[in-house]
C-alpha cells in the first residue's frame, strides 16, 4: 500500500473569498496611506505595513488554489496573515501614548508613556518574531508539531500583552475622566479611546481563535474548514482597519499636531 503524502492544505482555498478580502484590505490600506501622509502620522506606518501583509496574504491564497503542493506559497500566505495583526497592534499601542501626550495626562497612566510604548511594542515585536518562526516550521510534516507549539507561544504572548494594554487603557481613561486636564477638556479623546478598545477586542478575539486553531492542529476542525478563518480572522481584522479609517488618530494626534501642541508658550 502506497504511503499517504502529507497534505499542506486541509481544503482547497477559495478564490472568490480570497479575492474579495485582498481587494478590501488593499482599499482600506491605501486609504490609510493617504490619511497617514496627509496627517503626518508616521507612527501609523506599522499599521499600513500590516494591511499590505493582509492584502498580499490573500493574493497568496488565490495563487495557492492552483498550487496546493507549493510549500513556498503556503508559508508566504500563512506568515503574512499570521503576523499582520501584530503590526496593527504596534500602532494601536503607540496611539495610546500619543493620546496621553495630547491630553497631558501621562501622570494618570499606571505606566509612564515612554515606558508604555517600549514595553508593548517590544513585546509585540517579540511575539511577531516567535509567530513568524513557528509559522514557517508548520509547513513541514516533521516539524509541524514544533511549529504549532512555537506559534501558540507567540499568540499567548500577544494575548497577555493585549490584556495588560486594555487594563492600562481603562485605568488611564477612568482617571482622566475623573481628573480631566486642561488640554483634555476640549479634545475629543474619548472617541479615540473607544476606537482603541474596539480594535483591541477584535484583535484579542482573533488571537484567541488562532490559539484554538493551532491547538487543534492540522487535523482539527478549525483548520479543516476555511470559513472559520474568514469569520474569526479576516472579518475581524478588516473591522480593525476600517474603524481607524473612520476614526483616524492622525486627526487628533498627527506628528505635526503633537509638535505644535508640545511647543512651550513664550
Amino acid at each position: 500500500m502506497a504511503e499517504e503524502k502529507f497534505s499542506i492544505w486541509a481544503y482547497s482555498p477559495s478564490i472568490p473569498a480570497a479575492a474579495i478580502f485582498a481587494v478590501l484590505f488593499a482599499g482600506t490600506t491605501g486609504f490609510h496611506g493617504f490619511q497617514a501622509f496627509k496627517k503626518r502620522s508616521l507612527f501609523f506606518i506599522p499599521f499600513i505595513i500590516g494591511g499590505i501583509f493582509e492584502a498580499v496574504g490573500y493574493v497568496g491564497r488565490i495563487i495557492a488554489h492552483n498550487n496546493q503542493t507549493s510549500i513556498g506559497i503556503y508559508i508566504m500566505q500563512t506568515l503574512l496573515l499570521l503576523v499582520a495583526p501584530a503590526l496593527y497592534a504596534a500602532s494601536v499601542y503607540m496611539t495610546l501614548g500619543r493620546i496621553m501626550l495630547h491630553t497631558r495626562g501621562e501622570h494618570l497612566s499606571p505606566i509612564k508613556r515612554t515606558l508604555l510604548t517600549k514595553i508593548f511594542v517590544i513585546g509585540d515585536v517579540f511575539s511577531f518574531l516567535v509567530q513568524s518562526g513557528g509559522g514557517g516550521l508548520m509547513a513541514q510534516e516533521k516539524s509541524q508539531n514544533l511549529g504549532k507549539n512555537i506559534v501558540l507561544i507567540g499568540l499567548v504572548l500577544q494575548i497577555l500583552f493585549f490584556g495588560l494594554f486594555i487594563v492600562t487603557s481603562l485605568l488611564f481613561h477612568v482617571r482622566l475622566q475623573k481628573n480631566p486636564t486642561a488640554q483634555s477638556v476640549d479634545a475629543p479623546w474619548k472617541k479615540y479611546m473607544f476606537s482603541l478598545y474596539f480594535a483591541s477586542i477584535l484583535i484579542l478575539i482573533r488571537s484567541l481563535f488562532r490559539v484554538a486553531e493551532f491547538q487543534g492542529g492540522h487535523d482539527g476542525p478549525l483548520m479543516k474548514k476555511e470559513v472559520y478563518l474568514y469569520i474569526f480572522d479576516s472579518v475581524l481584522m478588516l473591522g480593525v482597519s476600517v474603524v481607524f479609517n473612520v476614526v483616524h488618530p492622525g486627526n487628533l494626534i498627527g506628528s505635526r499636531k503633537v509638535m505644535q501642541d508640545s511647543m512651550p508658550l513664550a
